[in-house]
């Protein structure tokens, strides 16, 4: 009886586990859960105005090379961190014309040591134009063009520049200069290689003395007015009357008497003299 019992338990069992194994192998295989819908954005998209890194006038030149006189100048002076921070903010852009070592060393001796900084800082902003020109641009440009190192009047910072059969020519009223290449261009900045250092007439030309002050004009005082001197009233002759006189002949004596005549009558001295005598 009781083995009866553990044979049909051990029957049941088996029947169990083959419907088990058989709806196991039947069934398809669990797939993943699905993923839950991204969340969508709100508004438009961000934009960034971040600009694009400038140019680095520093490095441009040190790629290209023969331009180490230059560079000493612009980092000294500033003027090359000056150049970079109006790039990053500046919508028309600049055009730098840049001197060659050979440039620097054709300079009279002592030409930049005798500039004081804010001299050469003046010399380096005048080869930098505050715009972007290409070479096609300086065929039609307007001379004098504007430098940064200020006005551009005669006298001071003005520079010529002019195109002709694809050659640019620099005219500073002290020097010329040519262009010689493109070291760099782009639609911000452009850099030429110049065959001479740009000297402006502000700096490199002596300025005449001032006019000396004109002298003081001596006041005149008023002369003292004269009377003028009475003229004497001329004398009118009167008229005498007339008398029935006799005029006696002059008689002349040989001793040269005077004669005198009085009232008509004619007096001799010498015959005088001879009656005296006689009557003695």
């Amino acid at each position: 009886m009781h083995a009866k019992m553990t044979k049909q338990a051990v029957f049941s069992l088996s029947l169990v586990f083959l419907c088990l194994c058989s709806t196991t192998l039947g069934q398809a295989p669990a797939q993943a859960p699905a993923q839950a819908p991204a969340k969508p954005t709100h508004g438009p998209p961000k934009h960034t105005h971040a600009r694009p890194g400038s140019p680095d006038v520093i490095k441009i030149l040190q790629n290209v090379g023969g331009f180490s006189i230059l560079i000493r100048l612009l980092r000294t002076t500033a003027v090359a961190d000056q150049i970079k921070g109006q790039l990053d903010n500046s919508n028309t852009g600049f055009t730098l014309f840049a001197p060659t070592d050979s440039a620097f060393s054709n300079l009279k001796s002592g030409t930049l040591n005798s500039l004081n900084n804010e001299e050469k800082i003046r010399l380096l902003q005048f080869h930098t134009l505050p715009k972007f020109y290409s070479l096609e641009n300086f065929q039609t440009v307007t001379n004098p063009l504007r430098t940064q190192a200020g006005d551009s009047n005669p006298g001071d910072y003005p520079l010529n520049v002019t195109a002709a059969g694809g050659q640019v020519n620099i005219s500073t009223g002290v020097v010329n200069a040519t262009v010689t290449g493109t070291l760099f261009s782009s639609n911000q900045l452009s850099v030429y290689r110049v065959d001479s250092v740009l000297l402006p007439m502000d700096i490199f030309v002596p300025k005449a003395p001032p006019a000396p002050a004109p002298a003081p004009v001596p006041v005149l005082k008023p002369k003292a007015k004269t009377k003028p001197a009475a003229t004497p009233k001329s004398i009118t002759p009167t008229s005498t009357p007339t008398t029935n006189t006799t005029t006696t002949p002059t008689v002349l004596v040989d001793s040269g008497a005077m004669g005198l005549t009085k009232h008509g009558i004619l007096v001799s001295v010498g015959f005088a003299t001879f009656i005296a005598a006689f009557s003695l």
